[in-house]
Protein backbone atom coordinates (compact mmCIF):
# COMPACT_ATOMS: atom_id res chain seq x y z
CA UNK A 1 0.00 0.00 0.00
CA UNK A 2 1.47 3.66 -0.98
CA UNK A 3 2.83 5.69 1.96
CA UNK A 4 0.07 8.36 3.40
CA UNK A 5 0.82 11.72 2.64
CA UNK A 6 -0.46 15.27 2.29
CA UNK A 7 -1.49 15.16 -0.85
CA UNK A 8 -2.57 11.58 -1.54
CA UNK A 9 -4.43 11.01 1.32
CA UNK A 10 -7.99 12.40 -0.21
CA UNK A 11 -10.47 9.22 -0.95
CA UNK A 12 -12.64 9.41 -3.78
CA UNK A 13 -14.64 6.03 -5.05
CA UNK A 14 -15.28 6.97 -8.70
CA UNK A 15 -18.35 5.22 -9.00
CA UNK A 16 -20.05 7.15 -6.62
CA UNK A 17 -18.27 10.48 -6.60
CA UNK A 18 -17.84 10.60 -10.41
CA UNK A 19 -20.10 8.17 -12.27
CA UNK A 20 -23.49 8.24 -9.88
CA UNK A 21 -23.22 12.46 -9.00
CA UNK A 22 -22.78 12.53 -13.11
CA UNK A 23 -25.77 10.54 -13.94
CA UNK A 24 -27.88 12.67 -11.41
CA UNK A 25 -26.59 15.66 -12.93
CA UNK A 26 -27.46 14.90 -16.29
CA UNK A 27 -30.79 13.38 -15.42
CA UNK A 28 -31.25 16.88 -13.82
CA UNK A 29 -30.53 18.71 -16.66
CA UNK A 30 -32.64 16.96 -18.93
CA UNK A 31 -35.95 16.84 -16.63
CA UNK A 32 -35.36 20.65 -16.41
CA UNK A 33 -34.73 20.38 -20.13
CA UNK A 34 -38.12 18.24 -20.97
CA UNK A 35 -39.71 20.67 -18.37
CA UNK A 36 -38.99 23.40 -20.54
CA UNK A 37 -39.93 21.85 -24.19
CA UNK A 38 -43.20 20.25 -23.14
CA UNK A 39 -44.60 22.45 -20.47
CA UNK A 40 -45.94 21.23 -17.21
CA UNK A 41 -47.19 17.85 -17.18
CA UNK A 42 -47.09 15.10 -14.79
CA UNK A 43 -44.19 13.41 -16.40
CA UNK A 44 -41.98 16.47 -16.74
CA UNK A 45 -43.14 17.09 -13.07
CA UNK A 46 -42.55 13.68 -11.98
CA UNK A 47 -38.83 13.69 -13.59
CA UNK A 48 -37.69 16.97 -11.92
CA UNK A 49 -38.85 15.29 -8.26
CA UNK A 50 -37.45 12.02 -9.32
CA UNK A 51 -33.91 13.95 -9.75
CA UNK A 52 -34.26 16.16 -6.89
CA UNK A 53 -34.55 13.45 -4.97
CA UNK A 54 -31.87 11.70 -6.42
CA UNK A 55 -29.81 14.52 -5.49
CA UNK A 56 -30.91 14.57 -1.91
CA UNK A 57 -30.16 11.37 -1.63
CA UNK A 58 -26.93 11.29 -2.97
CA UNK A 59 -25.76 14.21 -0.89
CA UNK A 60 -27.55 13.23 2.68
CA UNK A 61 -25.98 10.11 1.84
CA UNK A 62 -22.46 11.44 2.06
CA UNK A 63 -23.24 13.44 4.92
CA UNK A 64 -24.91 10.76 7.45
CA UNK A 65 -21.65 8.76 6.54
CA UNK A 66 -19.12 11.51 7.23
CA UNK A 67 -21.04 12.98 10.36
CA UNK A 68 -20.94 9.55 12.13
CA UNK A 69 -17.40 9.03 10.68
CA UNK A 70 -17.16 12.17 12.50
CA UNK A 71 -18.07 10.82 15.89
CA UNK A 72 -15.97 7.71 15.41
CA UNK A 73 -13.15 10.07 14.63
CA UNK A 74 -13.50 11.94 17.80
CA UNK A 75 -13.54 9.36 20.44
CA UNK A 76 -10.75 7.54 18.96
CA UNK A 77 -8.88 10.64 19.08
CA UNK A 78 -10.02 10.87 22.76
CA UNK A 79 -8.48 8.10 23.34
CA UNK A 80 -5.70 8.13 21.74
CA UNK A 81 -4.99 11.91 23.84
CA UNK A 82 -6.06 10.39 26.88
CA UNK A 83 -3.54 7.31 26.05
CA UNK A 84 -0.38 9.88 24.90
CA UNK A 85 -0.93 13.01 27.51
CA UNK A 86 -3.13 11.96 30.45
CA UNK A 87 -5.64 14.34 29.21
CA UNK A 88 -8.78 14.14 27.56
CA UNK A 89 -9.19 16.06 24.01
CA UNK A 90 -9.42 19.94 24.62
CA UNK A 91 -12.49 21.41 24.06
CA UNK A 92 -11.06 24.31 22.17
CA UNK A 93 -10.44 21.65 18.90
CA UNK A 94 -12.75 21.77 16.25
CA UNK A 95 -13.99 18.71 14.68
CA UNK A 96 -11.61 19.80 11.78
CA UNK A 97 -8.14 19.69 13.65
CA UNK A 98 -9.33 16.87 15.23
CA UNK A 99 -9.62 15.27 12.08
CA UNK A 100 -6.57 16.83 10.95
CA UNK A 101 -4.74 15.66 14.04
CA UNK A 102 -5.69 12.18 13.35
CA UNK A 103 -2.94 12.22 10.41
CA UNK A 104 -0.03 13.10 12.82
CA UNK A 105 2.54 10.40 14.62
CA UNK A 106 2.51 10.16 18.33
CA UNK A 107 5.79 12.01 18.74
CA UNK A 108 4.70 15.17 17.05
CA UNK A 109 0.80 14.69 18.12
CA UNK A 110 0.98 16.60 21.57
CA UNK A 111 2.95 19.94 20.38
CA UNK A 112 0.88 19.81 17.03
CA UNK A 113 -2.36 19.91 18.99
CA UNK A 114 -0.81 22.67 21.74
CA UNK A 115 -0.43 24.73 18.44
CA UNK A 116 -3.56 23.99 16.90
CA UNK A 117 -5.20 25.64 20.04
CA UNK A 118 -3.22 28.58 20.54
CA UNK A 119 -2.68 29.57 16.93
CA UNK A 120 -5.84 28.18 15.97
CA UNK A 121 -4.23 26.72 12.89
CA UNK A 122 -6.64 25.27 10.08
CA UNK A 123 -7.04 21.85 9.57
CA UNK A 124 -5.30 22.38 6.12
CA UNK A 125 -2.00 24.30 8.49
CA UNK A 126 -2.36 21.20 10.71
CA UNK A 127 -2.03 18.50 7.65
CA UNK A 128 0.25 20.44 6.31
CA UNK A 129 2.60 20.53 9.68
CA UNK A 130 2.83 17.22 10.36
CA UNK A 131 6.44 16.11 9.60
CA UNK A 132 5.83 12.39 9.40
CA UNK A 133 2.27 11.04 8.68
CA UNK A 134 0.12 8.81 10.47
CA UNK A 135 -1.41 6.85 7.46
CA UNK A 136 -5.41 6.17 7.91
CA UNK A 137 -6.24 3.08 5.14
CA UNK A 138 -9.53 1.82 6.68
CA UNK A 139 -11.47 4.84 6.29
CA UNK A 140 -14.31 5.00 3.95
Amino acid sequence: MKEQNLKNHPRYVPGFHFFTFSVILAASVTAVALLISTGINGNSILGLFVTLSLGLLFFYTRQFATGNQDRVIRAEENLRCYELTGKKLDSRLSIGQIIALRFADDSEYEELSAQAISQNLSSGDIKKAIQKWRPDHQRI
